[in-house]
């Protein structure tokens, strides 16, 4: 057993999403959101670097001597998955470790809105799931891939970097690849999956120009594709396709984004009212005519409000789902304030009243 995975023991025992580790400060975990030290040393360069040895296979080594950073996923000797990434720092080295559950969720599980199963349903296009590090994309993806695992018969091949959620085939086949191990590149990976007779490729991270372009000429030629963006809406997701390729690709990126973009998720985790858990809230965009045309005539700083008149279709703002969420009782008003974009909206249900804007007196 390596000593690392008695911190990592300890964490999934009082329910972190995540345990860090760092030279100079001790193991730290992620409760809700929050990170907290756990009563331990601050931990020293070397013993730090014995630990993380210790889990780590000789290529694995060999890559981070050689100064990069690595991502892999671990599986701790009580059966626990992590996705890991370590790291070095101004101080030494750091690592990270992301808590995977062995339960695939379900749609309904994450209590996401009806419209992210008929999203599904969809035989070709583009679905991004977009949203900042750590606000659980990965786990919507895992969620929408098991359903179309549970209800259709497709080819679904994902590629990802490092393999988080283990799928079980049941009425579809899944192929799961990970980036460095079984494929050198995001758009390699693409590439090589239009070869093995897919219905549905997952894309881990579109990263760079030409895993976005590949992804283009998949959803283009008859594939369902899945991906995300480290955007934070839909209209910065849009902007970001748009500007990551070529300027003389510019015409052409808009065109696909009009006809084969069929949704663009982004979501925020936020606090449930006890504290003792995280929501995901979602602002959902759905490709409507009246959409495409703004994208083409680069209109598509108007599009928040079409996604205030498209509630028929499941379209929402994020503002909108995080109001919703509030009067439901089901997230904490003050942590929704945070990711509100009109905050006015939000005051009169916040308790903390330090996080408002204070008046001048003096003024």
């Amino acid at each position: 057993m390596s000593r690392i995975d008695a911190f990592l023991k300890l964490g999934l025992a009082q329910g972190c999403s995540d345990v860090h580790l760092a030279v100079g400060v001790p193991p730290m975990l992620r409760m809700h959101g929050d990170l907290m030290p756990i009563k331990f040393r601050e931990l020293g360069d070397a013993e730090l670097e014995s630990y993380v040895n210790e889990i780590l296979t000789k290529k694995l080594q060999e890559q981070f001597a050689s100064g990069r950073d690595i991502d892999f996923s671990y599986v701790s000797e009580d059966g626990g998955r992590f996705r890991v990434n370590i790291f070095r720092k101004a101080t030494g080295i750091g690592a990270t470790f992301r808590f995977i559950p062995r339960h695939v969720p379900t749609l309904d599980d994450l209590q996401l809105p009806g419209i992210l199963a008929k999203l599904c349903d969809h035989h070709q296009g583009m679905i991004l799931v977009t949203g900042s590090t750590g606000t659980g994309k990965s786990t919507t993806l895992a969620a929408m891939i098991n359903h179309i695992n549970q209800t259709r018969n497709q080819n679904i091949i994902s590629l990802e970097d490092p393999i988080e959620f283990v799928h079980d085939s049941q009425r579809s086949q899944i192929i799961q690849r990970e980036l460095g191990t079984h494929l050198p590149s995001f758009s390699g990976g693409i590439r090589a999956a239009l070869r093995e007779d897919p219905d549905v490729i997952l894309v881990g991270e579109m990263r760079d120009a030409e895993t976005i372009s590949m992804a283009m000429t998949a959803a283009e030629t008859g594939h369902l594709v899945l991906g995300t963006l480290h955007t934070t809406g839909a209209v910065k997701t849009i902007d970001r396709m748009i500007d990551a390729l070529p300027g003389e690709m510019r015409e052409q990126t808009k065109s696909f984004l009009g006809q084969g973009l069929n949704a663009v998720v982004t979501q925020n985790l936020v606090k449930t009212p006890d504290g003792k858990g995280r929501r995901a809230v979602l602002e959902i965009m759905v490709m409507t005519r009246a959409i495409a045309k703004m994208i083409a005539t680069d209109q598509s700083h108007q599009i928040p409000a079409q996604l205030q008149t498209g509630r028929d279709l499941g379209m929402q703002t994020m503002d909108h789902s995080l109001l919703e969420a509030i009067k439901a009782k089901q997230i904490d008003p003050d942590d929704a304030y945070r990711f509100a974009s009109d905050k006015n909206m939000f005051q009169k249900y916040v308790t903390d009243t330090s996080m408002l804007p204070q008046l001048d007196i003096g003024a």
